[in-house]
């Protein structure tokens, strides 16, 4: 025990350590998803989350370690993102047959979205600076860590806030919708991108194709609509 001690202490210091664990969750958590045939409450990213958080708890390790090696797999959130333009384009006439009605609904959705979290966390008496953060959470977390540092929020709890938001939404999307009876897959894919960006878009690809290329265009839209509109919406709860 003292030598595996000794191994672990100097393996962990590594930031390919904590990479190769972070594929590995991930790995073992589609795994168990696909054998389960895939349900939303067997989510890929919370149960890779819950994986990491346990193993992190286990060794004592601080986040800040294991953020050296996953910080790589962070970098590939925007080569992930732009990806998404390939099953946009894909789609493009059909997009170009609903350009109206996407624009009102991700233009809602994102309103919505900014003031409904306000106003609930306004009434529980919560703070400007937890505000500032909670305004831009529905978004994808590069642009949500920006908008609440320049609302004067903090960019740490935003970005939990966000991934918190979206593995919700991924996870109520499918129950819901089905219970709402929406059957086009452009509408579905729609709202869960506004709602639950990246997390919710996979989702979205996992059920339909259709649906995770309009899940992309409501995270896209959704991110340069939240800049815009949470200044505004959140200067009303001042």
């Amino acid at each position: 025990m003292h030598d595996f001690a000794d191994i672990w202490s100097y393996l962990a210091q590594g930031p390919l350590l904590w990479l190769t664990l972070t594929l590995i969750a991930y790995v073992l958590a589609d795994a168990a998803a696909e054998a389960l045939g895939r349900p939303p409450l067997a989510n890929t990213v919370l149960m890779s989350v819950v994986l990491l958080g346990l193993m992190l708890w286990a060794t004592g390790t601080p986040y800040a370690t294991y953020f050296e090696g996953a910080q790589f797999v962070h970098f590939l959130l925007g080569p992930a993102t732009v990806s998404l333009a390939i099953p946009l384009h894909a789609q493009g006439a059909r997009l170009k047959r609903a350009v109206l009605p996407v624009i009102a609904g991700v233009g809602t959705g994102s309103l919505v979205a900014v003031a409904s979290a306000l106003a609930i966390a306004k009434a529980m008496g919560v703070d400007m600076t937890t505000l500032a953060t909670l305004a831009p959470k529905s978004t994808t977390a590069p642009v949500a860590i920006g908008i609440a540092q320049s609302l004067g929020g903090s960019p740490t709890l935003a970005a939990v806030l966000v991934i918190l938001t979206g593995i919700t939404g991924a996870l109520m999307a499918t129950p819901l919708l089905n219970a709402l009876r929406l059957k086009d897959w452009r509408a579905r894919g729609l709202a869960v991108g506004t709602a639950a960006h990246g997390i919710g878009t996979a989702r979205a690809f996992q059920v339909h194709p259709t649906a995770g290329a309009f899940a992309g265009i409501g995270m896209g839209l959704n991110a340069i609509l939240t800049a815009l509109l949470a200044p505004a919406v959140l200067r009303l709860f001042l």
